[in-house]
């Protein structure tokens, strides 16, 4: 919708885990060589942990593209939370083992015997099991049998756990003790800092341009790194909506304030035009005016002494009240 506009030829921050657009931070660029490292030495068990959306599927799918596909034969598990005998079956069909027997004991005998004929032709067996933090500690423990399976030099079976932090506690249950003790290599995606979060947007971008442009503002970017926190995916989403916004508005330059109004619009709250505190300032300013209206307008009698009697005195404008008549004895009337 916006490429044109943008001189964009493909969209640069799709939620997708594309290893294409692959940005390799320090500790991305720890977790690939982790895992390859130890599928490609037969470590045997190797767990790579992350918070949602740092970038763990898109480590896993980068590795298995540039993995020889003649000598690595891979499954991959991305809905963990089955049973160990439905994990065998999810095993056989990513392999394409035939089936055979439908008992545990004689499917695990039988993916033996595969890991081994692998093993003579030179082939690595790896089994990739993504958001393994929602497996079943029953299914978890069960897959320790499957890590037992090695020659007297080697494992013959490679074991990738990816997961969120939750992973780590799972494993720290003590009925796990045992798988846990088997993990070989461990490696953590850590959120990318400000810096690495600026180079991650132009890394992306750089990867979608026809032609070179800025088409953020510094102060908009700064607003999308700083609400993101260093989580890759919420950049995605945020660059996305606010290129769509900035493409509505006619903005060659995403400027900040559509970046704040992607970020209200993606809170689930209507965006304002002034911070919280100026509408405190305004709501303050507005009441104290209202209430020096009203005084001028409606002013209050002047006050009175407490607890003194008013006192009113009546004077006579005419003199003092005549007295009775001076009547004397005797007088004739």
């Amino acid at each position: 919708m916006y490429l044109d506009f943008y001189n964009l030829k493909r969209e640069p921050f799709r939620i997708t885990p594309d290893p294409e657009f692959l940005y390799l931070s320090p500790s991305h660029r720890e977790a690939l060589a982790a895992i390859a490292f130890g599928v490609e030495q037969r470590k045997g068990i190797i767990a790579m942990t992350g918070e949602v959306g740092t970038g763990k599927t898109t480590i896993l799918r980068s590795y298995l593209d540039k993995a020889d596909s003649e000598r690595l034969k891979s499954a991959y598990v991305f809905n963990p939370n089955i049973s160990f005998p439905a994990l065998l079956k999810t095993i056989f069909q990513e392999l394409g083992i035939p089936p055979g027997s439908s008992e545990v004991s004689g499917m695990v005998d039988r993916f033996h015997l595969y890991l081994i004929e692998e093993y003579k032709k030179d082939h690595t067996v790896v089994l990739f099991i993504d958001e393994a933090q929602n497996m079943p500690v029953e299914t978890l423990e069960n897959l320790r049998m499957l890590s037992n399976l090695e020659t007297s030099a080697d494992k013959l079976l490679q074991i990738v756990l990816c997961g969120q932090p939750e992973l780590e506690e799972l494993l720290g249950r003590n009925e796990l003790r045992q798988l846990k003790n088997r993990i070989a290599v461990r490696a953590t995606i850590s959120s990318l800092s400000r810096r690495e979060s600026l180079a991650y947007i132009r890394h992306r971008l750089s990867m979608s341009f026809r032609k070179e442009s800025d088409i953020f503002t510094k102060a908009a970017l700064e607003r999308i790194v700083r609400k993101a926190k260093g989580n890759p995916r919420t950049i995605n989403v945020l660059c996305d909506n606010a290129l769509v916004t900035g493409y509505g508005a006619g903005e060659k330059k995403v400027t900040v304030r559509t970046a704040g109004e992607i970020i209200a619009d993606l809170e689930g709250r209507t965006p304002s035009g002034f911070p919280v505190w100026a509408i405190a300032s305004i709501g303050l300013f507005l009441f104290l005016a209202a209430g020096f209206w009203i005084y001028t307008m409606y002013p209050s009698a002047p006050p009175q002494p407490p607890n003194n009697p008013v006192v009113i005195r009546l004077e006579s404008r005419v003199g003092p009240a005549p007295g009775p008549a001076n009547v004397s004895a005797g007088s004739p009337r």
